[in-house]
């Protein structure tokens, strides 16, 4: 399999690298949907305009992380087709869930969007499908596991109002599970290695199965009183820059970044601040019940090598 896979990424450089770099060839199959040479370019393309590290890669492992993207891209859209007529939102759903998507680069609207995206021979109208996948998957994850959502709100409530100064903590993460033939002390060792020799963000772009891992990982800032104690016991041990060892959570294993820390000082509005909890806690289990989901539609489906 590793052979076979070197000489599709051969061959892909050669297309990239010559006049043949605009003739479409098929790479890969999943179930019926295929992936084409001119697909991973796009791919690569949009990846980028994500997170722009992912140019300080090898060629080789940025062939093999817009292949892995693509492919969870296709199994969501096969999964997504069983229950939807078609892959479509509305504009303004549409509108909402690509400035989402890019809400790191604090992009206002879409005039702003297409103007960044054209650095990437993108636009907005060129990845609606993508972001139409992602957001309907989100939806049907909502609809089918919000209900086992656990939320304790009176510990809440207790851990908001215990004081008016908030730690906070700037986060990255990268999720990974094990196949059946692999050791979590060599997994752990080879992205470790990875980490070392390429970045944690990077890394995350490799690795993680999270729907994060486009964004390098990128949590943003979060509350210390948003933590369970376990994580945050392990953030604890960190200085900034430094990463955890994998934390087991449902469906696979968690490391974090510790990016920067602050204080904040503030009047505690309960209400607001309640929410604004609650939904990362929501968030954080639902991307947890998505890669549980995404890995037992995975074993119905057939991905294949040209």
């Amino acid at each position: 399999m590793n052979t076979k896979i070197s000489i599709i990424f051969i061959l892909f450089i050669i297309l990239i690298n010559n006049s043949l770099a605009y003739e479409n060839k098929i790479l890969f199959k999943v179930n019926t949907e295929i992936i084409t040479s001119i697909d991973i370019l796009n791919e690569i393309n949009y990846l980028n305009s994500l997170n722009e590290n992912l140019k300080n890669l090898k060629k080789e492992k940025v062939f093999q992380i817009a292949k892995n993207s693509l492919i969870r891209e296709k199994i969501k859209e096969i999964t997504l087709l069983k229950i939807f007529e078609e892959i479509k939102l509305n504009e303004e759903d549409h509108n909402r869930s690509i400035l989402n998507n890019y809400s790191n680069l604090n992009i206002n609207n879409i005039d702003e969007l297409n103007q960044y995206l054209k650095k990437f021979n993108l636009t907005s109208k060129k990845i609606e499908k993508k972001i139409s996948i992602n957001a309907l998957w989100n939806q049907i994850i909502y609809e089918r596991f919000s209900e086992n959502v656990k939320i304790d709100i009176d510990k809440l409530k207790k851990e908001i109002l215990k004081e008016n100064k908030q730690k906070e903590f700037l986060l990255s993460e990268l999720v990974f599970n094990l196949e059946i033939s692999e050791n979590l002390d060599k997994k752990f060792d080879l992205i470790s290695k990875s980490i070392l020799d390429d970045g944690f963000e990077n890394s995350a772009l490799a690795f993680s199965i999270s729907d994060t891992s486009t964004n390098g990982g990128y949590l943003g800032w979060v509350k210390e009183s948003s933590i369970n104690k376990k994580i945050k016991n392990e953030i604890s041990k960190l200085e900034i820059n430094e990463h955890t060892s994998p934390i087991t959570i449902p469906g696979g294993f968690l490391i974090l970044k510790l990016k920067e820390t602050r204080i904040t000082e503030r009047e505690i509005d309960l209400d607001k601040e309640l929410q604004a909890v609650i939904r990362i806690k929501t968030n954080g289990q639902l991307n947890q019940f998505s890669n549980v989901f995404l890995n037992k539609v995975k074993k119905d489906i057939v991905i294949s090598e040209f």
